[in-house]
């Protein structure tokens, strides 16, 4: 779609250590933070025969991240290595951010011995894009490390590995659509203050996207709603979640959540992603460190933290 973007930033070679794939006695590493994202609107446009639900949505990082470092040494062919104290997504095997660095090994043809370790704080299951956040972190810096500027080919890597991935390869407030692989950056972005809540159930999203019934699709969202929202006026009939109704049926914990938001001070509350988290937009930093102490209180089993949006 013409204005879209699916790739990476190129690596500046003023700050970014480099390895030539033709230098096998270099040792490098780097280390970079990456953040959740919530959906300020996730809407249903329709499915593809294979499949995937097409959406039209804004996805916005923000202060919640993990932090994500690798080291790349010496190796006559590629390996990847995995350090992660939790143990459900230590498995090297099956973990996004390790998958991630065997796909873009192979599209580049890059061998090398690649040690990822997470330290983890993104909640899993929540529709916050942890692992797809990782992976994207993955993938910045060995694009870095190694001097690749091919924005086109990444891009192929990242929709490869999952559809919320292309955007963690430069997480900024965006309007996305298709499967996630059309990006379009949303310029002047407001800061917005939030508290995200988080239940004591993780969510997997086939479930919650097979479930979904084409009459519970509601299309592409108004252009005056994307306007209002770059205006910072937002209510609450903007914060459209298709796959709400279908999360909250499973998990009815996930309603009483968003409820408790706006019961707490929120302008307005949604669920993001396919949950179960759901986040509260409120008026300040300080309304929104209020909100969460208000939250933990009421939802002592719930996970709660007060976060901004990232520019």
């Amino acid at each position: 779609m013409p204005g879209g973007r699916s790739g990476v930033s190129p690596p500046n070679p003023a700050t970014a250590p480099r390895i030539d794939a033709r230098e096998p006695t270099m040792v490098k590493l780097l280390a970079e933070a990456a953040p959740a994202k919530i959906n300020l609107f996730l809407r249903v446009i329709g499915r593809r025969p294979d499949g995937y639900h097409e959406m039209d949505s804004i996805f916005v990082p923000v202060s919640l991240g993990d932090r994500v470092r690798i080291e790349v040494r010496p190796s006559q062919s590629p390996a990847v290595s995995l350090r992660c104290a939790l143990a459900s997504i230590a498995d090297p095997k099956t973990n996004l951010a390790t998958r991630a660095a065997h796909a873009f090994m192979e599209e580049f043809g890059i061998a090398g011995h690649v040690q990822i370790d997470l330290d983890k704080a993104i909640p899993m299951g929540a529709g916050l894009g942890g692992g797809s956040s990782d992976a994207g972190a993955v993938l910045r810096m060995l694009a870095a490390l190694f001097g690749i500027d091919a924005p086109g080919r990444m891009g192929a890597v990242a929709v490869s590995l999952g559809a919320d991935v292309p955007f963690f390869l430069d997480p900024q407030p965006s309007r996305v659509r298709g499967i996630g692989e059309i990006i379009a950056p949303l310029e002047g972005f407001p800061t917005l203050h939030l508290v995200i809540a988080v239940p004591p159930v993780e969510v997997p999203t086939g479930p919650i996207f097979k479930a979904l019934k084409p009459a519970q699709w509601s299309g592409p969202a108004p252009e005056e709603d994307v306007r209002a929202i770059l205006a910072g006026r937002i209510s609450a009939s903007l914060l459209v979640n298709d796959l709400a109704p279908v999360a909250i049926e499973r998990h009815p914990e996930i309603g009483q959540l968003k409820e408790l938001l706006e019961e707490s001070g929120a302008r307005a509350a949604s669920m993001t992603g396919s949950g179960g988290a759901v986040f509260g937009v409120f008026d300040s930093a300080e309304a929104a460190a209020d909100g969460s102490e208000r939250m933990r209180s009421k939802v002592p089993t719930a996970r709660i933290f007060a976060v901004h949006s990232l520019p």
